[in-house]
C-alpha cells in the first residue's frame, strides 16, 4: 500500500511540474497604438570604470535608457551567458511597439537571437523593422530588478536604465554589446546591464 501511496505522489508531482514548466507565459493586451514613441537614448562612451560580479569583469561601454515594449520573452539556463543573464526580452518601440505592426507578425527568440516573419504584407518596411526593434540580453544588477524582470511578460511596456557593457571572464571569454541600432545578424543585440527598471503597463 505504502508503495502505490508513494508512486501516485510521485505521478501527481511529476504532472503538476509538467504543466508548470510547460505553461504558456502570460500575453498582455494593449490597444492599437504607438506605446512608446521615443527611440532608446544611448550615451556617450563611458568613463565608469569596470567592476568585477562573481567570477566576470564587467565594462561599460555606453549608459542607455529605453523605455519599449517587450514583444516576446525567452528564459535561458545554460550556457556560461545564463550566469549573468537568463532572460533575453525583444523589445520594440516607435511603430514597433503599435499592436496593429505586431498582430501582423510572427515573433520568435531562440539560441539568444531574436526573429520576426511577417503573416501576410509588410505592415512598415523592413529596415524600420530592424531599427525599432532588438534582442536584448539581460542582466539584472540587483535583486530588485531580477524580481521585476521575472515580473515582465509579452506585451508590457517597461522603462530600464543602465549601461550597455562588455562582459569577460578568465580572459578567454567575452560578450559584447552592440552600441548600433541599425545592426543586423550576429554581434547586433544589446548586453545590457540594468541598474533600474519598471513595469508601466
Amino acid at each position: 500500500m505504502n508503495t502505490r501511496i508513494a508512486l501516485w505522489s510521485f505521478l501527481g508531482l511529476f504532472v503538476l511540474f509538467t504543466v508548470w514548466y510547460f505553461w504558456p507565459d502570460p500575453v498582455i493586451e494593449q490597444e492599437v497604438g504607438v506605446l512608446c514613441p521615443d527611440e532608446p537614448i544611448q550615451g556617450p562612451q563611458s568613463e565608469k570604470n569596470p567592476w568585477l560580479h562573481d567570477d566576470f569583469m564587467i565594462t561599460p561601454l555606453a549608459s542607455y535608457d529605453i523605455r519599449a515594449r517587450i514583444l516576446s520573452r525567452k528564459e535561458y539556463g545554460s550556457g556560461t551567458e545564463s550566469d549573468l543573464s537568463p532572460v533575453d526580452f525583444a523589445l520594440g518601440w516607435g511603430r514597433m511597439s503599435d499592436s496593429f505592426v505586431l498582430d501582423k507578425l510572427d515573433i520568435s527568440q531562440g539560441h539568444r537571437w531574436y526573429k520576426w516573419r511577417v503573416n501576410d504584407l509588410m505592415p512598415i518596411p523592413r529596415d524600420e523593422i530592424e531599427r525599432s526593434s532588438a534582442n536584448v540580453h539581460i542582466l539584472p544588477a540587483t535583486d530588485e530588478v531580477e524580481d521585476l524582470v521575472d515580473d515582465a511578460h509579452e506585451g508590457n511596456v517597461v522603462h530600464m536604465t543602465g549601461y550597455l557593457v562588455k562582459v569577460t571572464k578568465d580572459g578567454n571569454w567575452a560578450w559584447v554589446s552592440s552600441t548600433r541600432r541599425d545592426d543586423t545578424g550576429d554581434g547586433a543585440c544589446e548586453v545590457f546591464w540594468v541598474e533600474s527598471m519598471s513595469i508601466e503597463h
